[in-house]
């Protein structure tokens, strides 16, 4: 991740996307853009829409001023004003970066805009291939020590494993390897299982502290998020679609009550039918 794209509307929650895309690029040395798509002009703003763009560009000084110095020297801040669509405005940007994600805040609201609010953070996450941090207001972590990655049985949803044991080793944390269900059926027990062990092996192999723990129940969104309370977690790593099988526990709705729910920031990550990295196959048993 060379290239933090971070949404703003300018309100008080969408500021959380910028505190922890500086958090992360403390570890990754990214480079951070901040993005206001103008939609339209509201009609309870005065003025023309030059004097609207004039007002963000305004808003826009006063933020760097406040964040530039809490960057390394190294790292570049700007801003860039686009029109349309919020969610596809958002994601184009993160397009034109080759190696990009998109920091967003789930909450927001603003004199200008409401843009950020419930579904449509959940649209920029599903509308990317980009990985996506979500957070919500008054969720802020100071740093990432304890970092939650669920495992279903969808071959799918060990994609995730490569980029989180990456910010594991940036930020030092420990990952707690959690395997999921909402069944106690036995051959998804032991694909559960194995799967552990693989994703296990890997961590193992890649210098990542880690520990293994299981969790059953009918809401699984919400068993993750209750062992994520009970353990100081500080980040959630799930992916934000797969498939159709009925054992898989991040499939839309799922994802949108983690992003909408979670107390800590989550990392959705779009799976891809690719070779994960040296150790294991994504499509493998």
């Amino acid at each position: 991740m060379k290239h933090l794209i971070v949404p703003v509307d300018f309100s008080k929650e969408s500021m959380n996307g910028i505190e922890l895309a500086v958090l992360i690029s403390s570890k990754t040395g990214a480079d951070i853009q901040l993005v206001y798509v103008q939609k339209k002009i509201p009609d309870h703003f005065p003025g023309s829409e030059s004097e609207h763009t004039k007002l963000a560009k305004q808003h826009f000084s006063e933020l760097i001023d406040k964040y530039e110095g809490k960057l390394a020297s190294n790292v570049k801040l700007d801003f860039i004003i686009k029109k349309g669509k919020v969610y596809q405005e958002i994601v184009n940007q993160a397009d034109a970066f080759e190696d990009s994600a998109i920091v967003v805040s789930t909450h927001g609201a603003s004199g200008f805009e409401e843009f950020f609010m419930g579904s449509n953070a959940f649209r920029i996450v599903t509308a990317t291939t980009k990985p996506v941090f979500t957070i919500r207001y008054g969720v802020l972590p100071k740093t990432i020590r304890q970092i939650i990655l669920p495992i279903d049985v969808t071959e799918q949803s060990r994609q995730k494993v490569p980029l989180t044991a990456e910010l594991a080793r940036l930020f030092g944390s420990k990952i707690h390897l959690l395997t999921v269900s909402s069944t106690k059926d036995e051959k998804v027990t032991n694909k559960l299982r194995a799967y552990s062990r693989q994703v296990a092996e890997y961590l193992k192999d890649h210098g990542v502290p880690y520990l293994q723990d299981s969790s059953f129940g009918t809401n699984v969104p919400d068993k993750i998020i209750e062992y994520t309370t009970e353990n100081n977690g500080d980040l959630i790593s799930i992916m934000s679609e797969q498939g159709t099988n009925i054992t898989n526990v991040f499939l839309g709705s799922y994802a949108q009550q983690m992003l909408n729910k979670a107390p800590v920031p989550v990392l959705c990550i779009t799976p891809k039918e690719l070779k994960i990295l040296d150790s294991f196959k994504a499509s493998g048993g």
